[in-house]
């Protein structure tokens, strides 16, 4: 288990909001110095728990408008890493996850279109040695995407 406390789980919790929050910001809101937030940071970047900041994208206005999940079952479960490595060179695919239960692996898509889909699919995906056969799911609507609380 990390060696974290109650402040840091707080400056985690606001940036998990809102990644740009300026740490002056945050030392406000947590009444401490934002060189403790700046200090803190770096810890929980040390530590590995910080990766970095993304940016949350409408998708639909930049035209991809088909969000898929995919079940792939392997021939074998231990082409798992050989498969992943191929995955990774598709760049509609923006998750990967090894599961348990019905399918080796379970991928989330973005693509534009059902044609796109249907490209991907055929000409990439299972195109891959070791994917026995894959099983699609298209997503109607998002109506959660939140981050775990911390607090």
């Amino acid at each position: 288990m990390l060696d974290i406390d109650q402040l840091d789980r707080q400056i985690l919790s606001l940036l998990v909001e809102n990644s740009n929050t300026p740490y002056t910001e945050l030392a406000k809101k947590l009444f401490v110095s934002s060189g403790t937030i700046h200090v803190r940071m770096n810890k929980l970047e040390k530590m590995g728990l910080v990766k970095g900041a993304t940016l949350l994208l409408d998708y639909h206005l930049l035209g991809y408008d088909i969000t898929a999940f995919l079940g792939i079952y392997l021939d074998k479960s231990s082409l798992y890493d050989e498969v992943a490595e191929q995955l990774k060179s598709i760049p509609e695919i923006v998750e990967a996850h090894y599961t348990t239960g019905l399918y080796s692996v379970f991928i989330k898509l973005r693509c534009k279109d059902t044609n796109h889909l249907r490209d991907v699919l055929h000409d990439k995906i299972q195109k891959i040695n070791g994917i026995q056969r894959t099983e699609t799911f298209i997503a109607l609507e998002e109506r959660i995407n939140r981050p775990v609380n911390l607090i």
